[in-house]
């Protein structure tokens, strides 16, 4: 093999999977604001927009009568809209994500500002974490309705998520001024003054302000394990590891759901405690087999662990039941090419392009890419492979100066 071919040697694949994935994985979701429950990755699963059925237990029956304040067609809208609210809420918990989408979308044909119908589809895309139509979808709740504590807690929940790219200084100052409105709306909301640490701790800030909002979120509801985890989290990363474990052993009782445990999973693995994790997260999946989180959080364990063989079915998994999540497909990818199965590899890759951003698209093009598929077909002798997988990566990232090189002599030994 000539030296401008260089394929990086297992070790540091292995690195790269311990340092890279723990780095780029994303949140999954965690304990709602209203009760209800999804699956987690240190934060929450922003509750179902609220509708006369929610509220009172049973579908409304909506009666109008002719006048001047309450005409008939002005009740029929109405009713029309709580039925395409309930219908979202219901297919989003039955996690039928597309039918979910469609019945807040069919909202906005009858009244094209509703704020509830907005919050409601940011709500779809949070949980298939479409971060960027979350965001958007977010804003535009917040627009219709400013002192909405329900949106503006989402939207701060969206604006921590770690996106690729740039601007992500600007989405967590919008994150941390979301949560301060939330408080300011809601001075006794534990979730939001949750939210308002966790987007100071994006922006870098682990003193006492910090921690004063956790606690703050603790003192307002003792039995909110959420906040737990996150205070000592953050107490972990101010080297006060012995304050720390009390809050971790308190959350651990406390949780008797998945979406709890798989937020607590979620904050050892930020932390390298890979294995500790691992039981946790079993746990999770006995009680909800297709929790999202607890599937994605348990595969990339095994996958830093280099057991990619049990890592495959907890990431396909995790793709089956929220498949427009690109992180899935990004580490099992990286799972097969650890295996390697190049061919698998390539096909995870080209089943991720639909749900990568522009910079996800940059990082497919990379060594744990498109182009390590490369690495992987000239190890195998298949130059002809090879060549078509550089293409696909500076197709790509066409200023990917090492697949330039990589092609190149992959093309001057097929001659």
């Amino acid at each position: 093999m000539r030296a401008s071919i260089r394929v990086r040697p297992r070790y540091f694949c292995f690195l790269f999977l311990c340092v890279g994935i723990g780095l780029l994985a994303p949140p999954v979701i965690a304990q709602e604001t209203g009760g209800d429950l999804g699956g987690g990755a240190g934060i929450f699963r922003p509750k179902n927009p609220e509708t006369k059925r929610r509220t009172t237990g049973v579908k409304p029956i909506v009666k109008a009568r002719p006048g001047p304040r309450t005409p008939i067609a002005s009740a029929n809208l109405e009713e029309k809209i709580e039925e395409a609210l309930d219908a979202g809420n219901d297919a989003r918990d039955a996690r039928k994500y597309t039918e979910a989408e469609q019945a807040y979308k069919g909202i906005f044909r009858l009244k094209p500002h509703d704020a509830r119908a907005a919050y409601g589809l940011g709500n779809v895309y949070a949980d298939q974490q479409r971060w960027e139509d979350a965001e958007k979808s977010y804003r535009e709740a917040v627009d219709s309705s400013p002192n909405n504590a329900d949106a503006l807690v989402a939207l701060s929940y969206v604006l921590v998520q770690p996106r690729t790219g740039a601007g992500n200084a600007r989405r967590f100052t919008d994150a941390e001024n979301a949560a301060r409105r939330a408080v300011q709306s809601q001075p006794n909301s534990a979730v939001a003054f949750d939210r308002l640490g966790v987007a100071l701790e994006a922006r870098g800030i682990y003193g006492s302000d910090t921690e004063q909002a956790f606690r703050r979120a603790v003192e307002l509801d003792p039995k909110f394990a959420v906040a737990q985890v996150h205070l000592a989290r953050l107490l972990r990363k101010m080297n006060r590891g012995n304050e720390a474990e009390p809050y971790y052993s308190r959350a651990i009782e406390l949780a008797q759901d998945a979406p709890t445990l798989v937020l607590i999973a979620d904050a050892l693995q930020s932390e390298q405690r890979w294995e500790s994790s691992e039981p946790i997260l079993r746990r999770a999946l006995g009680l909800d087999p297709r929790n999202p989180g607890a599937l994605f959080l348990l595969g990339r364990s095994l996958a830093v662990r280099q057991r990619y063989q049990e890592a495959e079915g907890f990431l396909k998994s995790a793709i089956q039941v929220s498949p427009r999540g690109f992180q899935a497909y990004n580490i099992l990818g990286r799972a097969y090419l650890g295996m390697k199965r190049y061919d698998e590899a390539w096909q995870t890759y080209e089943q991720a392009l639909p749900f990568a951003s522009a910079g996800d698209r940059k990082q497919l093009a990379g060594n744990f890419g498109f182009a390590g598929v490369g690495d992987g077909f000239v190890t195998a002798g298949r130059m002809r492979d090879a060549v078509r997988a550089y293409e696909r990566a500076l197709l790509l990232d066409p200023a990917n100066a090492d697949a330039q090189k990589k092609l190149a002599a992959a093309r001057a030994r097929i001659h």
